[in-house]
């Protein structure tokens, strides 16, 4: 590996500690340390909406980053000097895969589908529909039925599914089939120069799980829920790709591998020669 690092992360319960289990002290301030380098771009990749992501920035005193990828990879904003510009070139990646449909033509199919209940507006965009689902849904039942229709009008889409645990409330995210964390993560280093061996990603939760399980290489956080783990391992020996996948366990500095702690002992993982970025 080179030293040029392209680091995207997940906000909420992976850099943000905002989970049950406790925040090693001084992880976020080695965060801020390792991406302040110049070597460094930094990528937020999030299920969250813009605004969201801007006050989870001033809350938790997070670096500003040089993009984010937010509403589940459906949307891009490329940020310098704190200008926050929509990355047109993506959505004209993503539009085909909907077939010419929209979001409203989109909701209109599902409408009938009992389990699901549209999310609030600030949730949706024009290439995002998102509902909420509850947890005791057969889930691949209702998965085949939306499928079933999509397919008949040639609707190419990525079917999201997570847990608002706080909430006990499922989630499910209706993107155009390329319009994922892990396809946006890809634009962003063929766009960038960046390769697979100086990219990585972490998170912690379901909708990671696309990239976790990928050929980019990925770090699970400690704190992630034993569920995700399990299906995460599971999928990487299936594809043999457990090389690209490391769980944080509280290996370095003492640290618990928890949020942030876990995102800089994986990229010391990956790229050991960055360990004096973040010691020196």
């Amino acid at each position: 590996m080179n030293s040029r690092l392209l680091l995207c992360t997940d906000l909420y319960r992976t850099l943000i500690p905002n989970g049950a289990q406790p925040e090693s002290p001084g992880a976020r301030q080695l965060f801020r340390k390792l991406v302040s380098r110049p070597e460094v771009m930094l990528a937020y990749v999030t299920g969250r909406h813009r605004v969201l992501i801007e006050e989870a920035i001033e809350y938790y005193q997070l670096p500003v980053p040089d993009y984010a990828i937010a509403d589940v990879g459906s949307t891009v904003y490329q940020i310098k000097e704190n200008t926050w510009t929509h990355w047109s070139q993506w959505e004209a990646e993503i539009a085909e895969g909907w077939a010419g449909k929209n979001h409203q033509d989109l909701k209109k199919l599902l409408s009938d589908l009992t389990p699901l209940r549209l999310q609030e507006q600030s949730k949706q965009n024009r290439f995002k529909l998102s509902y909420y689902v509850p947890l005791h849904t057969d889930r691949d039942a209702l998965e085949s039925e939306i499928r079933r229709r999509f397919l008949a009008l040639n609707i190419e889409a990525s079917l999201i599914w997570s847990i608002d645990e706080p909430s006990a409330i499922g989630l499910l995210d209706v993107l155009p089939v390329n319009a994922t964390k892990r396809h946006a993560i890809e634009f962003l280093i063929e766009q960038n120069g960046f390769t697979m061996e100086n990219t990585l990603f972490a998170g912690d939760s379901g909708n990671d799980l696309p990239v976790l399980v990928s050929p980019i290489h990925a770090i699970l956080v400690a704190n992630a829920s034993d569920e995700v783990r399990a299906e995460a391992v599971n999928q990487v020996n299936q594809n043999d790709l457990s090389e690209t996948l490391y769980l944080a366990n509280g290996s370095y500095a003492g640290m618990n591998g928890n949020y942030s702690a876990g995102i800089i002992e994986g990229v010391i993982h990956y790229m050991p020669a960055l360990k004096q970025w973040v010691e020196e």
